[in-house]
């Protein structure tokens, strides 16, 4: 017994002394330095220990808090005018200081590699930008690489607010800086850069896990991924012998890059360039160059740096024998500080060795490669000997590995989740590389990453400044298909989200680089376009932005927004990289000429034109500017012809309602008919909405809405992520195609009972097309005018599958939401397809009465521009349009 008393009481006592001994705890981002977003309520938070009483007094004001049981607290400080610096302090049972604080202006910059790229990157660009960076009100917060892929992160690693001098500058996003350099001189108050980026990294790692709530194979992997059995398979790896070495050039008794080796058996090459390209075919491995350059008792006296352009992929470089530097792989710019006493007045050894892993190995042409000191410069072009130090063996694929940073959710995880609770004025997004490689879906994830990163801000006008992704790679002399061109376009289509904007960057890429030097022009785009959009300026921040493409006989007439003082031709040529097509997008060039603010695009060679585009490459050559000198954004445009598409309307708009509840019978349906709109209703005949109510179905069929087929009992593939709540005799997996025929014609003739149809159109249940045996769209897609999915992308003329019509899903979103996704089909001339379930409840996935009734106002308001219609008049409509 008193052994049991002693136990107890130790255990008591060591929960006293934890709860004693907590002290109040702060996240990474309030901390000495950090700028607060001004005239905004602002949240400060923390941890301490269970229901502790915690003060915070912020610029002569108190504001008291208890943490709750979890030691979570928080208060809310009132709004602050620009200013400081000032100090806070918060008191618990110990007391802390935040020091240097400035109230002003905080914008998240988030992305991959080209928001990420510091100002170091490009010192020589920049040299005096970071030698005169001396402004203590320009502050960045660093995020640490953070990917976590199971749940939102609290807080951030150890990092640190950094004001701008000429030593911090030099670790700033260049993009992010030379934004906040110009919000700076035009509102004169303090700016702070959350700086949250990753090379390399696609959008969904960016955007949280209930953001991607409508992309099942992403959720899919978010499932996977909380696996730790599974993510762990590929972090084990068998120890291994150190590698053994087999390049020549280290085998050697005198190294290749020494300067005692006497060089035999080398051959000419020209630096720069590929050895692909100069007989050195299908090599992977290493070859080494080498070249003597006579150095100036000047230079070889001064502080001096080698410029390698840029080498793929990999690179050592030598001069007489001693390593200046090198590189792993092929992005950096190759700058390298050559130390004191290495170089010699004279002839001097210069070696690299370059390690190529596919495709073609070498020196990037149009770089710059040269040794330099502040007088002197010594060019490495020309000649160099090469020889091969080892040839890789051909490497069979085995998958591509897991890498953390590319999951879904798992930077938002890590790098932005622990933010979201402190407020900022905006977002400067610049990323897509990573993404064009599935360019259409694009156009979903950056809207959903828009609306997902305003959620959890709270903010739901949050402004969102992005970038449009620059020209790159080879210029090509023919209208060709491009997904770095589709990319852009999705990037386009984006701004139908409101309160966005978009920096267009199609004149500041580099053929060669993936990373152009030039990031001073995109910094400042951006900020123009923050200076309209968030700031209320009134001034011109972009370039041409085209909003319409009408047919004039052969003749095709372009209007734009955005045209300032007026349109022009930069160089002062005829307008280039416009291309006209027919149905069948085969496009060829076309002439383009200016007519006021408008522009004129036809060509001899297609007489009935139905697309147009402008600047659809990698890396076109562009020349269409506003008179205040921003590029136009490259486009495609569907022809607008007033007698065709959608009976002379923008778009087409399907409403369509899942699942036979009372809610469509009793919210919906009235609202509909209030205002003569019509909408699709697909009935599962076996639910009580269908059995019950058989004659309020009838009437609504009567009074033109459509009655559809969404099967007898609703089965859904329970082998997907997310769906625990399908029951082992619904789970469509496990059905035969048989059964689901019989069970779709079984509702057929339910619903001829209830509306005397034969023609009609399907619903695939949860977007499942599959059985066990299989697909079964072949054997019901004959039964169907049309066959509707739930995949959330607009519908466009020339691309509809009417076997798997494209629908976005609704589920919570607000009636602005709604609209912004109507306007979108407007602009591109669209068939938007609409799916409800809930309308004011009975369904987990529902949409608010107001939200509803606020996007049947617009469609009603907006009846010249949009048509209304049910599913299967505009699959009859596509049939006739795709003769």
């Amino acid at each position: 017994m008193n052994y049991l008393i002693r136990t107890l009481f130790l255990f008591f006592l060591t929960l006293g002394i934890g709860s004693l001994n907590a002290q109040i705890r702060l996240p990474k981002l309030v901390s000495d330095g950090m700028v607060l977003q001004r005239n905004e309520p602002l949240k400060i938070w923390g941890w301490a220990s269970a229901k502790e009483r915690i003060t915070v007094t912020f610029n002569g004001e108190n504001f008291k808090t208890r943490a709750d049981e979890n030691g979570d607290w928080s208060v809310q400080i009132s709004p602050q005018m620009a200013g400081g610096p000032y100090q806070m302090t918060l008191k618990g049972k110990n007391e802390v200081k935040v020091s240097n604080i400035l109230i002003g202006d905080v914008w998240l910059a988030s992305g991959q590699s080209n928001m990420v790229h510091q100002m170091q990157h490009h010192d020589v660009t920049y040299s005096n930008d970071i030698a005169t960076a001396d402004n203590s009100k320009i502050r960045q917060f660093l995020i640490p690489t953070t990917p976590v892929l199971d749940s939102p992160a609290a807080d951030f690693k150890e990092t640190a607010w950094r004001e701008a001098n000429p030593e911090n500058v030099r670790y700033f996003s260049a993009v992010a800086y030379f934004f906040a350099l110009k919000i700076f001189e035009e509102e004169l108050v303090p700016i702070g850069i959350i700086n949250a980026s990753v090379g390399g990294t696609p959008i969904e790692a960016w955007t949280s896990e209930e953001g991607l709530a409508d992309f099942e194979d992403l959720m899919a992997r978010i499932t996977k991924n909380k696996d730790t059995t599974y993510v762990n398979s590929f972090r084990r790896t068998a120890p291994s012998a150190p590698p053994v070495v087999k390049d020549k050039g280290l085998l050697d008794d005198e190294k290749w890059y020494s300067s005692e080796y006497e060089p035999k058996g080398w051959r000419p090459i020209n630096v720069p360039g590929y050895w692909e390209d100069q007989s050195l075919k299908e090599l992977n491995g290493t070859v080494w160059y080498r070249k003597e350059v006579e150095v100036s008792a000047s230079l070889a006296a001064s502080p001096a740096k080698i410029f390698a352009g840029r080498i793929i992929d990999a690179d050592e470089v030598y001069i007489n024998g001693t390593k200046v530097g090198g590189r792993t792989y092929q992005y950096p710019q190759r700058i390298y500080e050559i130390p004191d006493g290495v170089l010699k007045s004279g002839k001097n050894l210069v070696v690299i060795k370059v390690t190529n892993y596919g495709g073609k190995g070498g020196f990037v042409p149009d770089k710059p490669y040269f040794i330099a000191s502040a007088k002197d410069t010594v060019s490495l072009l020309g000649q160099w000997a090469y020889k091969v130090g080892e040839v890789f063996p051909p490497r069979r694929f085995s998958g591509y590995g897991f890498s953390a940073q590319n999951q879904p959710t798992a930077l938002y995880n890590g790098m932005i989740a622990p933010a979201t609770s402190y407020k900022i004025k905006g977002v400067l997004w610049y990323q897509g590389e990573s993404n064009a490689g599935r360019p259409e879906q694009y156009a979903q994830l950056q809207p959903a990453q828009i609306y997902d990163w305003r959620n959890q801000f709270g903010n739901s006008e949050l402004p969102f400044i992005y970038v449009q992704l620059p020209n790159f790679m080879d210029y090509t002399f023919q209208p060709v298909e491009s997904n770095w061109a589709h990319l852009r376009e999705s990037q386009r289509k984006a701004l139908s989200v409101p309160n966005t904007a978009m920096a267009v960057g199609i004149d500041l890429g580099e053929w060669n680089d993936i990373h152009p030097d030039n990031k001073k022009s995109v910094g400042e785009r951006m900020a123009l376009a923050a200076l309209n959009l968030a700031y209320g300026k009134d001034i011109v921040s972009s370039g041409p932005m085209v909003n319409k493409a009408v047919k004039e006989g052969k003749q095709i007439r372009l209007t734009f927004d955005h045209v300032g003082g007026g349109l022009q031709s930069l160089d002062n040529e005829a307008l280039r990289e416009f291309a006209l097509a027919g149905y069948d997008k085969k496009f060829v060039w076309a002439d383009a000429r200016i007519d006021g603010n408008e522009i004129e695009v036809r060509s001899e060679e297609i007489d009935n034109p139905k697309f147009v585009r402008y600047a659809w490459a990698d890396n076109p050559d562009v020349n269409l500017y506003n008179m205040e000198g921003l590029p136009a954004s490259p486009f495609e445009m569907i022809i607008d012809e007033p007698e065709q598409l959608w009976h002379g309307k923008k778009a087409a708009v399907v409403l369509t309602y899942d699942d036979a509840l009372n809610v469509h019978l009793d919210n919906a349906i009235p609202e509909l008919d209030a205002r003569g709109l019509k909408g699709s209703f697909y009935l599962s005949a076996a639910f009580p909405g269908s059995q019950e109510r058989i004659e309020d179905w009838r009437r609504a069929a009567a009074n033109g809405h459509e009655l559809g087929n969404h099967t007898l009992y609703h089965p859904c593939d329970a082998s997907k992520p997310g769906r625990s709540w399908v029951s082992s005799e619904r789970d469509l997996s496990k059905y035969t195609t048989e059964r689901i025929v019989n069970e779709i014609k079984m509702t057929n003739i339910f619903l001829e009972a209830l509306d005397g149809k034969t023609e009609r159109t399907f619903a695939y249940t949860c977007g499942d097309t599959e059985t066990g045996d299989g697909s079964f769209i072949p054997a019901i897609k004959d039964d169907f005018v049309a066959l509707r999915g739930v995949r959330g992308q607009l519908n466009e003329i020339g691309k509809i599958n009417l076997q798997n019509v494209d629908c976005f899903g609704v589920n919570g979103e607000k009636g602005s939401e709604l609209i912004a996704w109507v306007k979108n089909a407007m602009e591109q001339n669209a068939l938007i397809t609409i799916l409800f379930h809930g309308v004011g409840g009975e369904h987990d996935l529902n949409v608010s009465l107001e939200a509803h009734e606020e996007l049947l106002d617009f469609l009603k308001e907006n009846e010249k521009d949009v048509w209304v219609t049910t599913m299967l008049e505009a699959a009859r409509h596509v049939k006739e349009q795709q003769k």
